[in-house]
């Protein structure tokens, strides 16, 4: 018989302690505070808890042998868990059920599974199967790897998981790594159409998907070349035929792994891709060549990656699968998958040029139908399977419970979303301050500078100090950029050498990273220098670090930080073993256990000192790399040191898209892309390479202007718009148009990004999120919602002057920006997009509030406001205002103008001012209306329909 018993117990986080591992019969439970307690009959999990968070939010912690007791400690994501609510609990055929008001959480007490049921009693998720425990050890503690299913044969969308550049928007299908990279965000939260989300509470490395790791292709899928085993491989320098070797796998992976480089195939190379030695001598080309036959023994869609940099093609049957260039020194997955047939061979062919780069190719066998279409998570590093389960209403909801778990998305100062500038890098104070004036003498707008690494002497990295020889006169310089009326943004990383006094200091409590200076690694500066990074997991250590950053950099005037190789990246291109060997030990246990968190606890020691340092100005950090939670951290994203390709450029939409549905909603890119061919940076390209070059940052503008964040830098050629682009050209008119068109539509975007603290808002939307039930636009991956009114269809193809753009079906269709033309939605167009223009679109009953062009965002704070009401529906929008800076939106120090369209009548209602307003508020407003009906063209200085003053009272506006 099933015994329950209610004990009051006290613990943390829902955590339970020894006290609470009473005796129980196999298959009862004991109430806990805010839930229950499971032993199950049987299974792997020999104690299952299930407590309730929020009035709605579940939290599953399944632990096996050995670890019932203290299953975990206070969660770096989820730091303070909301209070249970209200619940019940019963008692059913062998189930213990615990109900909220939304769901329900049904334990099977035989075997501990757990199911989530929502209000209508359909069920929303269900594990599949028992977890799996793979004991380990680590750093000579006792661990399991982890792994859970949920939803086999599931046909739901699934998206979040952080930042990837694979061009996936829905991963139901899909294999995905949560593991820190330049490129790659971990975040392991995952949202569903099914209006669910999973927060898996693992700092470790995980996978998501097939719970296998990707092994070697040859190691495991049978490659035979001339009936022999393994890959034909021929190393080519220049034209002739230096080696030829038989290879079981390509593994090219990390630095260790070069010396495998056949002797006589080796070359001078270099890394800068220059077609030079340092000594400015031509160097010789090479080039390998991979064939063979794959045999699998299995029939099905098998997967491929291809881990590569430089150029590389994969060819399978003759037929180019791939075609990619990376950076050499930012090598980087990527994927495919291909249909075999049991025992048929498939011919492959690679084609690499290594210029010091690196190649690896990895495998998985194809899944059955059901595992490939379901929700796996498997950790590698853990004590419990463990996950919080939030419901909602809808999509939107559900990114709300995942912040009312990790945290609110704090807001960030209004000129973040203005235009930023920046270069890798600039040299040298004068440089740095002529481009702000530059672009004020030309009337562009700019409300950023952002001065990059190396500003310090070049043995003193750490030090935060600027190298006087460059920088005589910082607190100078940045008070010129102030006068300008722009904002300071500086570099700052996690790096020491261990030859400065802040390293010193940090070490000698320590607070420091040993592993890379006992390994012997240096790094590219110079003649290379020994260097690690501090623990940020130390309390104490990220009060020290953000006094040395406030005593050299913050007194100076810096605006914002930008916090770069925060995965951590120590040192490049080490595999994962070495990697965990230089970022541990941590303060809180074994690096391989923290793997993923460093970038969360690394911003919050900044941010928090900033709020002590400044409490009534936001903080604003950009950071490479990010953690479930960094929104609460006043901390955006960026996608790191991306290619300047354009299948890159098209990457970044569905990366963008995904970071944001996993919660953080404020991201940027390197508009152009960071690293360039050598044809691009060469210093007279050739004519057609310098078109393509130009057009590509034109249409990676475009994209940007739509972006959370707007911002320009890569590395040489400069990208100022007024350096990239010739005077009087079509590429300057249009660049100046786009970021000029970014600060008219400041009112509607500073809007969107308020929604984000005040509604739990996303400013980059999937179409997925407002057409869930289109299952067309589950899978769009090239297209999103900037805000709710604007549907962007980024151009990614060179040369195209058109593109198909797909428009879901909306109430009053959708109208092209430019021309006015009504579009039903509901199906394909192919759109025009000449190059000055990307595509655009705006839903029926938008009203998107537009103000004039400003060369930074508070030049004009009692401009007249233009609203821009699209016809054909009823439609809503709060206009949102506060002084830009402050925290007094935390207290209602801010004004909302409510603002509707009813279509029937065709009237604008201007209701009253909500909220308690702010210092400097305009009392008074002007309002011009503009009807938009279709056929009527974009003219953004003419002629409106009406005008109307308000006064913080409602007022009707009636269309003519």
């Amino acid at each position: 018989m099933t015994k329950a018993i209610t004990i009051s117990l006290l613990f943390a986080a829902s955590a339970l302690t020894p006290a609470a591992a009473l005796a129980q019969d196999a298959g009862g439970y004991i109430r806990i505070d805010g839930g229950v307690a499971v032993t199950p009959a049987q299974g792997s999990a020999k104690r299952v808890t299930v407590t309730v968070h929020g009035g709605g939010i579940f939290h599953v912690i399944a632990a096996p042998e050995g670890m019932t007791g203290v299953t975990r400690e206070t969660s770096l994501m989820v730091p303070t868990p909301p209070e249970a609510g209200d619940y019940t609990v019963a008692e059913r055929d062998g189930h213990v059920l615990v109900r909220t008001a939304h769901d329900t959480a049904d334990i099977d007490l035989g075997t501990g599974e757990v199911r989530f049921l929502g209000a209508d009693g359909r069920t929303l998720l269900d594990q599949a199967g028992q977890p799996a425990f793979t004991p380990t050890t680590i750093d000579g503690h006792g661990y399991v790897e982890v792994s859970q299913q949920f939803n086999r044969g599931t046909d739901e969308g699934l998206y979040g998981l952080g930042q990837h550049q694979n061009s996936q928007m829905n991963y139901n299908g899909e294999d995905v790594e949560l593991a820190q990279h330049n490129m790659d965000i971990a975040v392991p939260f995952l949202v569903s159409t099914r209006n669910y989300g999973i927060l898996w509470d693992n700092n470790s490395i995980t996978r998501f998907g097939n719970p296998e790791p990707y092994r070697f292709v040859g190691d495991g899928l049978k490659v035979t070349s001339g009936g022999r085993p393994g890959f034909t491989a021929k190393y080519y320098l220049g034209d002739k035929l230096a080696v030829t070797r038989r290879e079981q796998t390509i593994d090219y992976q990390y630095i260790e792994d070069q010396a495998k480089w056949p002797a006589a195939a080796k070359a001078d190379t270099v890394a800068a891709d220059s077609g030079q030695n340092t000594a400015g001598n031509a160097v010789q080309t090479q080039r390998v060549v991979w064939t063979g036959e794959l045999t699998p023994d299995r029939t099905g869609m098998h997967k491929f990656r291809l881990y590569g940099s430089s150029y590389f093609k994969v060819f399978m049957d003759g037929r180019e699968v791939l075609n990619r260039w990376r950076q050499n020194w930012n090598p980087w997955y990527a994927n495919f998958q291909y249909p075999m047939t049991r025992g048929k061979p498939v011919e492959v062919r690679i084609e690499w040029e290594p210029n010091a780069g690196y190649m690896a190719f990895f495998h998985n066998k194809p899944l059955a139908d059901a595992d490939r279409h379901s929700v796996w998570f498997t950790s590698e590093v853990g004590r419990a399977v463990n996950y919080w389960f939030v419901p909602g209403k809808d999509m939107d909801d559900v990114i709300a419970g995942y912040r009312k778990l990790t945290g609110k998305a704090v807001m960030l100062p209004k000129w973040a979303y203005g235009f930023w500038q920046s270069r890798q890098r600039y040299e040298n104070q004068d440089q740095l301050v002529d481009v702000v004036e530059q672009y004020r003498k030309r009337d562009i707008p700019l409300d950023n500078i952002v001065q990059d690494w190396f500003y310090w002497p070049e043995d003193a990295w750490g030090s935060h100090e600027f190298d006087k020889a460059r920088y005589p006169d910082p607190q100078g310089m940045i008070d010129k950029v102030h006068d300008l009326n722009a904002h300071f943004m500086i570099s700052v990383w996690p790096k020491f050498y261990p030859t400065t006094d802040n390293y010193k200091e940090l070490d000698a409590k320590g607070y420091t990273y040993h592993g890379n200076l006992e390994m012997g690694n240096k790094d590219w500066v110079g003649p290379g220098y020994l260097n690690t990074d501090y623990d940020p997991y130390a309390p104490e250590a990220r009060r020290i670090y953000w006094r040395q950053i406030k005593e050299s950099l913050a007194d100076l005037g810096v605006d914002a930080w930008w916090m770069d190789a925060t995965e951590p990246d120590i040192h490049s291109n080490l595999s994962i073993a070495d990697r965990k060997k230089t970022m541990g030990p941590t303060a809180r246990g074994p690096a391989a256990e923290y793997f993923n968190s460093f970038p969360l606890v690394h911003a919050e020691g900044v941010h928090d000192g900033w709020r002590r340092y400044k409490p009534d100005v936001r903080p604003f950090i950009l950071t490479r790399s990010g953690f479930g939670g960094l929104q609460r951290a006043g901390a955006a994203l960026w996608s790191g040191d991306v290619a300047s390709r354009w299948y890159d450029l098209r990457a970044q939409i569905s990366a963008g898209v995904n970071l944001s549905m996993s919660g953080i909603p404020n991201w940027t890119h390197d508009i152009g892309g960071f690293a360039l061919e050598s044809r691009y940076s060469a210093k007279s390209p050739k004519p057609d390479d310098l078109d393509e070059w130009r057009e590509l940052n034109l249409r990676w503008f475009q994209f940007g202007a739509f972006s959370p964040l707007f911002r320009s830098h890569g590395e040489y050629p400069v990208r100022e718009i007024y350096e990239i682009s010739p005077d009087g050209s079509p590429m300057r008119k249009a660049m100046v148009w786009y970021d000029e068109l970014r600060y008219r539509l400041m009112p509607y975007i500073y809007t969107q990004a308020a929604d984000t603290w005040f509604d739990n808002g996303s400013i980059m939307r999937g179409l997925v999120m407002d057409f869930p039930d289109d299952a067309r636009a589950r899978n769009i991956n090239d297209e999103y919602l900037f805000g709710r009114a604007l549907l962007v269809a980024p151009v990614t193809e060179y040369k195209a002057r058109a593109r198909e753009v797909y428009l879901p079906r909306t109430a009053g269709g959708w109208y092209d920006f430019y021309s006015g033309q009504r579009i039903a939605g509901g199906d394909s167009v192919n759109f025009a997009a000449p190059a000055s223009r990307i595509p655009l679109f705006v839903r029926a009953g938008s009203i998107v509030p537009l103000g004039p062009v400003q060369q930074y965002t508070g030049q004009k704070p009692d401009a007249p406001v233009t609203l821009n009401v699209y016809t054909g529906a009823d439609g809503a929008f709060a206009l949102y205002e506060d002084d830009g800076t402050s925290e007094g939106y935390r207290t209602g120090e801010y004004s909302r103008i409510p603002i509707r369209y009813d279509d029937a009548s065709g009237s604008v209602i201007i209701g009253a001012r909500e909220g308690r307003g702010y210092a400097a508020m305009p009392a008074n407003r002007t309002f011009r209306v503009r009807w938009i009906t279709p056929g009527r063209t974009l003219d953004l200085d003419g002629k409106t329909d009406a005008t109307v003053q308000w006064s913080g009272e409602p007022v009707t506006v009636k269309r003519p």
